[in-house]
């Protein structure tokens, strides 16, 4: 779907930016392709001479990436870049051979880093060179005051051309901004975003850094899909990616990199996966907003190594919290967003259509730990939650890594369980009705929904199991919800707990010895 980013990808892209740069130079005589886009010259590329490249680099001083003319880009502020639109007439392979054309995104306030983007066939390639006449744009506009082959902040994949959707109205992949890029899911929608790396994301007294893809290198397409490489360099890091990306129900991404590395980070995340929370059914402030719940996400699945499923529901919590679930070659996580009832949000902006996005491991990722970063938010035009793999071997000066994986963006997991799911989390004042409520005592109604709770024989209850880091459960019992949906059960317990530090709770269902639901796990935070 055709979808200008939104203000997060604005105010994620200006705490990206960094130094001046600069700016690649001018091409003589350039070649004119049947989209009327200029190339520069062709050199010749593979993924093997990217990938040496990076190694050359990483032995090198850090170049920063171009930011032309900032005295200009600084001018086109949200409204202005609002109003430059891609020409679909110059689209990239608008006129053949390739299906999917690509448009660029124009530079801007909050996208000031140029992106040398690439065209890549028969083993060579050729720069494209950033001119205005690919844009419309108001003859007053500053934007046409740039130099001549400024760059681009960006593209997006357009739809197919045979397909049934319009492409010049309707795309299914963006890269803008750092080393982010998106897609849409099933539910043709764009949501949270990913990532090349996510490097010491809310590491006390250590800034964040966000390396960029500063050269883009777009085909030949295969019978699978679109084929991009690219280079990331930062300060600490330079690597080289591949990624095939397929255009099924959802989008489905085969990413492979390289990473080399100059310093070394506490938090060195691989396949990070960025979302936002604000607030759900769970816990919303008093008249802190008119909907009922809104998010991107809800909450983070987990498939480990040795074959548990795990959820755990999403907070917004008063301070940064960062959580570590170890393991060893797990077989896959994600961000998802299971609330799919529009009554739950009642706007447009449509968050029940949101993606949700799965990282299917390729190969041996050895031990390390999915880290989940919940940082505090009080509106949504901010990404306030990290989810990424970070390995347990330590990320120095002069390390390497190679991984390689699959992003699944859909509307559900690729793989689900024969299990009940955890479909809502739910607080309340805890004790009995009609009797004075005690302090300390927090009510939960965790509902799980789905696999052997629809097969459940009349009079037989599930048995839910609890465990917490501290505190003590009571009143604890599991009933059916009437609601006409089959295998729809919740579990109901008080926990009575002294103090404000955080709970680590966990609790699944069971009928026997049978377990019959993932297992649910939730950080508490006393208030």
């Amino acid at each position: 779907m055709t979808d200008h980013p939104d203000r997060r990808a604005f105010l994620k892209a200006a705490a990206a930016t960094g130094a001046l740069g600069a700016v690649a130079g001018a091409h003589a005589e350039p070649l004119i392709n049947a989209s009327g886009i200029k190339l520069g010259d062709a050199t010749p590329f593979s993924y093997e001479t990217l990938k040496a490249e990076a190694a050359r680099l990483i032995k090198e001083p850090y170049r920063a990436p171009a930011i032309p003319n900032p005295e200009i880009t600084s001018r086109i502020d949200y409204e202005a870049w609002g109003k430059i639109t891609y020409n679909t007439d110059h689209a990239l392979f608008a006129a053949g051979p390739e299906r999917f054309p690509l448009e660029f995104f124009h530079l801007g306030m909050f996208f000031k880093k140029a992106v040398r983007i690439h065209q890549v066939e028969g083993g060579q390639a050729r720069e494209i060179l950033y001119d205005p006449s690919y844009f419309n744009m108001p003859e007053d506009s500053v934007a046409r005051q740039l130099s001549p082959g400024a760059g681009f902040a960006g593209f997006r994949i357009q739809e197919s051309k045979d397909g049934p959707l319009d492409w010049k109205k309707n795309d299914w992949v963006a890269f803008l901004g750092a080393s982010y890029f998106r897609a849409i899911g099933e539910l043709r929608q764009y949501g949270l975003s990913a990532r090349g790396v996510a490097l010491d994301t809310w590491v006390a007294g250590r800034p964040e850094e966000f390396p960029d893809f500063t050269h883009i290198y777009v085909g030949p397409e295969t019978e699978d899909g679109v084929v991009l490489h690219a280079l990331l360099e930062g300060p600490h890091i330079v690597g080289a990616y591949r990624f095939l990306m397929t255009r099924g129900k959802g989008v489905v991404m085969d990413i492979d990199c390289k990473l080399h590395l100059r310093g070394d980070f506490v938090r060195f995340g691989i396949a990070p996966l960025t979302s936002m929370y604000w607030f759900s059914e769970t816990r919303k402030p008093t008249a802190v907003d008119w909907r009922p719940e809104v998010h991107d996400s809800d909450g983070l699945s987990m498939w480990t190594g040795t074959g548990e499923r795990l959820w755990r529901p999403l907070n917004n919590p008063a301070h940064v919290i960062a959580s570590a679930f170890g393991d060893n070659n797990p077989k896959g996580w994600g961000l998802m967003q299971r609330d799919r009832n529009y009554d739950h949000y009642l706007d447009n902006v449509f968050y029940d259509r949101r993606p949700s996005v799965w990282v299917e491991p390729k190969g041996d990722w050895g031990k390390g730990a999915i880290h989940l970063v919940e940082i505090p938010t009080d509106d949504e035009i901010h990404d306030n939650i990290v989810a990424v793999w970070v390995p347990e071997k330590p990320a120095v000066p002069g390390a390497e890594f190679e991984f390689s994986y699959r992003l699944h963006w859909l509307a559900d997991e690729p793989y689900p369980a024969p299990l009940a799911r955890c479909v809502a989390t739910r607080l309340g004042n805890g004790g009995q009705p009609g009797k004075p409520r005690p302090k300390g005592v927090r009510k939960f109604m965790v509902e799980f929904l789905g696999g052997q709770l629809e097969k459940l024989p009349f009079g037989v209850k599930p048995e839910p199991v609890l465990w917490a880091s501290r505190g003590s459960f009571s009143y604890i019992y599991t009933e059916a919800v009437f609601d006409g949906v089959p295998g729809h059960w919740r579990a109901q317990f008080d926990l009575t707990v002294d103090g404000t530090e955080p709970v680590e709770m966990r609790l699944h269902l069971k009928v026997g010895d049978n377990i019959v639901s993932e297992d649910w796990l939730y950080q508490y935070h006393p208030f």
